[in-house]
């Protein structure tokens, strides 16, 4: 996926913070979906406007890991939550 991508959330959407994670409840179908604290962190970038890249340039600088691994987790996220339709691709 193309680093400038920026993200919006579907209308029907909501999400809150319970502790270090972010539950996501879609509210059209009725489910839920918990993200653990590095995918919170993820999720809190991209709904402040960060692009894809950018996200990914702010969580290697706060986290340990790999850039290689972190691209490959955030990148099998994004798929997971376009496919249950949480998160589109903006533009």
């Amino acid at each position: 996926m193309d680093r400038a991508t920026r993200f919006r959330i579907r209308d029907g959407v909501m999400f809150n913070r319970v502790g270090d994670e972010i539950v996501l409840l879609d509210l059209d179908k009725g489910t839920y979906l918990g993200l653990d604290p590095v995918g919170s962190r993820f999720w809190e970038l991209v709904t402040a406007n960060a692009s894809l890249g950018e996200a990914i340039e702010t969580m290697l600088a706060e986290y340990e890991v790999a850039r290689p691994e972190l691209e490959a987790d955030v990148d099998e996220l994004v798929d997971d939550l376009a496919r249950n339709e949480l998160l589109t691709a903006a533009g």
